[in-house]
């Protein structure tokens, strides 16, 4: 079979063997190390990669193993995926309390990247709503890891990007919802400063909050973008109907659809977008997960593949850290049309290596065009140094280890629990 990729296909690299892992199958391979699980394929970069070693495809580890539908307790294998737990729970009225932009990412996964969503300013992370964990080291001990067992582990776990041993399985505490539906509002804001004001509202009334941004618009509507603020709807008589409309990139393209042309027609237009200030109905999946309807998706930036940059800045440094970082990417010409500024919450994340913090974080993705792209992401590094920002690392394929290790200060601690066997490319390239 051809080599697993991250989601944004860089780096492309070659690990020695690649072993699947399965139901009763949960066993760890004594030759060919470094080892490092792989779920399905959804983190951007080489936090899921290693170029020498075994890869352990864990999607085989798929079985849900309990459900209280009284207490939305969960249990189930690393390898399954939030959309298989969100097509057994929601039909039960439970949620996820913390998702990424896919359901498409495994459990195991989500615990090793301690992803986040729209509502960590009201529940943290994934990793505040994990109960335990199994976790299989290659001595062939298997640890059951919780707040108040074997705890050091359960930290270092949370946000350990797979590499303390292999997450076998996972508990969760769900939240209890009484629809599928969300009640939304969308709301046009002209520059970044009307950003801020809507922002600082909305998260006093709104248990979900994200903006899309025009990266590319500069001067007087630098930062114009939508707000979108949303909560789950209440139970209603009569919800519309909803069928989940699935396109895919069929092609792959020899260079990215994604230019400077086509960019500035796209933001103008998603600009112009009808909005819904007075609040309307949208069901969870297209709120969520809109990029899931298109399969594939990641094929639009060609061959070469594109960069993600996640960054956070703290909060008294954040407003004038995010406009710089626009006024740069700006006047470089290589915008991003999925741009993405959300506020983190104060709650303390559980991870050892957990990325969010207070502060503000902004999303961009840029096509890979070789050496005017590194120096771009450069010259953004150079701004988040300044400010006291950081990198998300399960979205990162170049960040400098100086940057990874005075964003995450517990980087040294956290080393005294990776698994001997364990390693991976990002790893080795942050801390070399």
């Amino acid at each position: 079979m051809k080599s697993p990729l991250s989601w944004n296909r860089i780096p492309r690299v070659q690990p020695d063997k690649i072993h699947r892992l399965g139901y009763r199958q949960a066993t760890l391979p004594q030759e060919s190390w470094p080892l490092l699980a792989y779920g399905n394929g959804r983190s951007y970069g080489d936090v899921c990669l290693t170029e020498s070693g075994t890869l352990l495809l864990t999607r085989g580890l798929d079985r849900f193993m309990a459900f209280d539908r009284h207490s939305g307790v969960l249990r189930c294998e690393s390898g399954v995926t939030l959309a298989d737990i969100l097509a057994l729970v929601v039909p039960q009225g439970w949620f996820l309390p913390s998702t990424p932009g896919t359901r498409y990412v495994t459990v195991g996964g989500a615990l090793a990247n301690d992803v986040h969503g729209k509502n960590h300013h009201v529940v943290g992370t994934f990793g505040h709503h994990v109960r335990r964990f199994g976790l299989l080291r290659s001595s062939g001990e298997r640890m059951e890891c919780a707040p108040d067992r074997h705890e050091d582990y359960f930290r270092a776990t949370i946000g350990g990007l797979g590499l303390t041993g292999l997450i076998e399985w996972v508990e969760l505490q769900l939240m209890p919802i009484q629809s599928p539906w969300m009640w939304v509002e969308s709301r046009r804001f002209g520059n970044l400063e009307e950003f801020w004001s809507l922002n600082r509202d909305a998260e006093t009334k709104w248990s979900y909050t994200v903006a899309w941004i025009d990266c590319l618009a500069s001067g007087s509507k630098r930062g114009r973008g939508i707000f979108l603020a949303g909560q789950h709807a209440p139970p209603q008589a009569n919800l519309p109907s909803f069928k989940e409309r699935s396109r895919r990139m069929a092609i792959d393209p020899p260079v990215s659809l994604i230019n400077h042309l086509s960019l500035r027609a796209f933001n103008a237009l998603y600009y112009r977008q009808p909005v819904n200030p007075c609040g309307a109905l949208q069901h969870y999946q297209s709120y969520f997960y809109p990029l899931d309807t298109i399969q594939d998706w990641n094929r639009i930036y060609g061959r070469k593949g594109f960069f993600q940059y996640q960054c956070v800045l703290p909060p008294s440094v954040a407003q004038d850290g995010v406009a710089e970082l626009l006024n740069t990417i700006a006047a470089s010409g290589q915008g991003s049309f999925l741009a993405v500024l959300k506020t983190f919450g104060e709650k303390p994340s559980l991870g050892m290596l957990s990325f969010p913090r207070p502060g503000t974080t902004l999303a961009l993705d840029f096509s890979n065009h070789g050496e005017a792209t590194l120096r771009l992401l450069d010259s953004l590094d150079a701004i988040l140094r300044e400010a006291g920002g950081t990198l998300y690392p399960a979205k990162d394929a170049r960040m400098p280890a100086d940057l990874f290790q005075s964003g995450f200060p517990e980087w040294e601690r956290f080393a005294d629990y990776i698994d001997p066997a364990f390693s991976s490319r990002f790893w080795r390239r942050v801390t070399s």
